[in-house]
């Protein structure tokens, strides 16, 4: 493979998996010139293989990639690239996540803003898998389309939970309070074990490694009782608040709604685990909602 082809893959990589907004952006990952990004990108927006807002036409892509790497459709399949973008949006999920709760743990509202931010690129992350999911099925006119929209599932999911990590940010935006160290104790433990509970679900998608459901369920149960003693904390605090103080009433209602965050990110692990369950074992998830289980 020439230099030359090597730099527009890896040109090609970073569109494809880290959702750069600007050439600047690429060439700044990258460490070469925005112009020389420009000079290979050009002819492939110009045919159309590059798209507005940096997304890939994946049916001129593996064309492109036979050409200048040497790869067969076997090898570089769409679905590959479709599972190797999860994996790119749950790592930036994973990482607002913890942006959201660092700007609680620390107060920081410059920290919150960013984890707001983090939800642009979430949300383009899951139009891309989408725009890409419609190509791989154009592509294979054999492939199970039931099964290729629960890629749109997942992608689907994952943006709920960041939206979740928006409520979470909102805290130190809306409220002028701290969270008092009794009840930041709990939240401590609700964060890592939502963290824990999406990277189960999305490795047991991602891979196949299904019979990691029963661990799900342990940590939904754990979360679930971690929320309700949190409740009951914040309740006795309320018991002894006054309420003619309007700005302590609405630090109530966003900690109420914090917590729920953390409960509604692991009720949506469980529910990518279902997915991953169908994908992968073709066992039909419940039709039941998950509350009324």
């Amino acid at each position: 493979m020439t230099k030359r082809n090597k730099t527009l893959k890896r040109i090609l990589d970073v569109i494809l998996y880290e959702n750069p907004s600007t050439q600047d952006e690429i060439a700044e990952k990258l460490g070469i010139s925005r112009r020389y990004v420009t000079q290979l990108l050009q002819p492939l927006v110009k045919d159309g293989t590059v798209k507005r807002a940096y997304m890939i036409d994946l049916k001129s892509y593996e064309h492109l990639a036979e050409s200048i790497s040497r790869y067969s459709y076997r090898t570089s399949n769409g679905n590959v690239l479709i599972n190797d973008m999860l994996a790119n949006m749950t790592h930036h999920v994973h990482s607002q996540l913890e942006m959201s709760f660092d700007a609680v743990l620390e107060y920081d509202e410059d920290k919150a803003n960013k984890a707001l931010e983090m939800d642009f690129a979430t949300n383009n992350m899951v139009e891309k898998v989408r725009t890409s999911v419609e190509t791989v099925v154009s592509i294979n006119q054999h492939s199970e389309i039931s099964k290729s929209m629960l890629y749109n599932e997942i992608a689907y999911d994952l943006e709920r939970i960041g939206d979740y990590c928006g409520h979470i940010a909102k805290f130190v935006i809306n409220d002028i309070y701290e969270v008092e160290e009794n009840v930041l104790k709990k939240l401590k433990k609700m964060y890592k074990t939502a963290q824990s509970m999406i990277r189960l679900a999305m490795t047991s998608f991602i891979e196949g490694n299904t019979e990691l459901k029963d661990e799900i369920m342990e940590l939904e149960e754990t979360i679930q009782i971690i929320q309700s003693k949190a409740i009951n904390l914040i309740a006795t605090q309320m018991a002894e608040s006054s309420f003619d103080e309007k700005e302590r009433s609405n630090y109530f209602i966003y900690l109420f709604r914090l917590i729920k965050a953390f409960k509604r990110i692991g009720d949506i692990s469980v529910e990518m685990m279902d997915v991953a369950v169908e994908f992968h074992d073709n066992i039909p998830r419940p039709t039941t909602p998950r509350p009324f289980r």
